[in-house]
């Protein structure tokens, strides 16, 4: 008498092994109770995919079984050892080596599949059983300089990013590179996209006229004395054009360099010029770039869901420019952004100390932080930016031009900074969306930071949660083993007018899908446009109506706005519930809005 599938499963030795792609384990155990020997079923023959179940099996009868030739006769017994499992098992075809192709279904466990599996494995009439198991392409890419591009594969310092290729590629995601704008190149053409010349001044733009359509880099060669009375001439940098092949060069062309998203698509966006370019063109850029309005500048029909901005100044983060970003941030597109070259706190620098951004520091081949690089509690991740002073091989390597002022021949060159190590994180922010296009931009923060690993040198100052891994981060928010999504961040919906020196206004979010208490460090995101923010007196509200006080009014703070994150200990509170943010201004004169707020779980 045959024993139930259920029964067996007691009693079968389960080998748990991992395996290669075309490595199929035979291991075997037996039941420690008289009963017909029973055949052990690794996870390897289970599974599609690592992490996959398996939805066929190939199984190859010996060859003087009647189902090694009948069709038939294998459908027939499919229909039986379904029967037995409990499971309805379909025989699909004859495969040309003459093993049966049999189809499981949808929605089986792996524990269904090892029941049918060990159906097969104890028919002495059949040879083997094998999951119909799904392969991939190769990742390592064929392009020419591939070898030379420590910074995506090398396992001291390099972002581990051929390990997210076999998750995802960017493919339906579009980032924007807010910089030089774009010369033309072979191994990046194909994934250029329309952007725009945002460039009003013609005293910068080096191209006769202001803003238009036509984003192409004319070069930023300046001459002595051009940008300030000790001004020293220039090359022309094709900086955007070097960005922009970091994160999405053609990929496995058989030429050239590799891109971090090969997948996606490049929008060039052209703020930087001769001499450097201007925070109102730069603030038009990144309006557009999100999907937002700029007057006299056409709809985009290329909205992106990432901004790489490799530049920067001197001062902290203005209000406009904050504004600007958390617009776009609240449309959807994550920010990301170069820390500085000046090895200095990144706090005195825009726009790596705005919130609502991916500050992004360099490290170097060994995985120290790079000699150049910003640093900071306003830094948060570091990613390769090269260090090219002593080796120039030790920089990275990406497009570029010839061209000493205008253009010329198309090149690679070895660069450093974090204007390089910032494409590294919105290339990797683009496979993010690719791998999970639910992601908000917080998410991809979260999941970065979550994700990345230790810093193997050192960092004087602070480097953010350490050195971004690719393949972890993509493998975690694609639902793959390997990694965390980080915080689950839940926003708010439409905007409130904070009425002058009037009644408290409450702002709902309806948290549910958690289990057990809020966090001891919930985090709370506010963006309130206010004249005078000292007037503000802000609380969070749990859903038993405990209150939280966030900012307390203060008549010495004259600034505007209040656009930041605050750090709750709410872990007495039930998580799942309505939270309410709690805004009143308490003085006379100025007025305000809350804009949006969400918590970070």
């Amino acid at each position: 008498m045959r024993t139930s599938a259920s029964t067996r499963r007691k009693l079968i030795s389960v080998a748990a092994v991992s395996a290669a792609l075309f490595t199929a384990a035979t291991t075997v155990a037996v039941a420690q109770e008289p009963a017909p020997r029973e055949a052990a079923v690794p996870t390897a023959q289970t599974e599609a995919a690592p992490g996959a179940t398996a939805e066929r099996l190939i199984v190859g009868y010996k060859s003087g079984a009647a189902e090694a030739k009948s069709n038939k006769a294998a459908e027939t017994d499919a229909a039986a050892k379904g029967k037995e499992a409990g499971e309805d098992l379909d025989f699909q075809r004859r495969l040309g080596s003459g093993a049966a192709l049999v189809d499981l279904g949808e929605k089986l466990t792996k524990a269904d599949v090892a029941d049918i599996v060990a159906e097969y494995q104890a028919d002495p009439q059949v040879a083997y059983v094998v999951p119909d198991r799904l392969n991939k392409p190769l990742a390592t890419p064929n392009d020419t300089e591939y070898t030379k591009q420590w910074d995506l594969f090398e396992t001291t310092a390099g972002m581990n990013v051929p390990g997210a290729w076999d998750v995802a590629t960017g493919s339906g995601v579009t980032v924007a590179v807010i910089d030089t704008g774009y010369v033309s190149h072979s191994d990046l053409g194909a994934n250029i996209v329309a952007g725009y010349d945002f460039i009003s001044d013609t005293a910068v733009s080096n191209d006769g006229n202001g803003r238009d359509s036509n984003p192409a880099d004319t070069g930023d060669w300046t001459t002595d004395g051009q940008c300030s009375t000790d001004w020293t001439a220039t090359t022309s940098s094709w900086h955007g054009t070097h960005v922009a092949g970091t994160i999405a060069a053609v990929t496995n062309n058989s030429k050239g360099v590799a891109g971090i998203a090969y997948g996606a698509k490049v929008s060039p966006l052209r703020v930087l010029g001769q001499c450097g370019g201007y925070d109102s063109d730069i603030i038009d850029a990144i309006t557009w770039a999100s999907g937002g309005t700029v007057s006299g500048v056409p709809a985009n029909t290329n909205v992106a869901k990432v901004i790489n901005m490799s530049l920067g100044g001197g001062g902290a983060c203005s209000t406009a420019t904050q504004s600007a970003i958390n617009a776009a941030v609240n449309r959807g597109t994550a920010v990301v952004v170069a820390a500085g070259n000046s090895n200095a706190n990144a706090a005195n620098y825009s726009p790596a100390s705005c919130n609502n951004v991916i500050s992004v520091a360099a490290a170097d081949r060994q995985g120290n932080r790079s000699y150049y690089s910003n640093f900071g509690s306003v830094v948060d991740i570091a990613a390769p930016g090269g260090e090219t002073n002593s080796v120039t091989a030790n920089g990275i390597l990406s497009t570029l031009n010839s061209g000493t002022q205008g253009p010329s021949s198309e090149s690679y060159e070895y660069y450093q900074g974090t204007s390089m190590a910032a494409p590294h994180v919105a290339g990797l922010a683009a496979l993010m969306k690719s791998a999970n296009a639910s992601l908000t931009p917080a998410q991809i923060e979260s999941a970065i930071k979550t994700n990345s690993r230790t810093l193997p040198g050192t960092c004087s100052g602070g480097c953010g949660a350490g050195l971004a891994d690719a393949a972890k981060t993509v493998q975690a928010v694609s639902g793959s083993s390997g990694g965390s999504t980080g915080g689950t961040t839940f926003t708010s919906s439409g905007a409130l007018s904070v009425p002058d020196n009037g009644s408290a206004v409450e702002s709902s979010i309806t948290v549910s899908g958690r289990s057990g208490n809020a966090p001891s460090a919930l985090q709370v995101g506010v963006d309130i446009t206010h004249t005078y923010r000292g007037d503000l007196v802000i609380d969070l509200v749990a859903p038993d109506g405990s209150t939280y006080r966030l900012k307390a009014a203060s008549s010495s703070d004259s600034a505007d706005n209040v656009s930041t994150t605050y750090t709750v200990n709410a872990s007495s509170e039930t998580a799942n519930g309505t939270w309410k943010l709690r805004v009143q201004d308490t003085a006379a004169q100025d007025t305000g809005r809350l804009n949006s707020w969400k918590l970070t779980f």
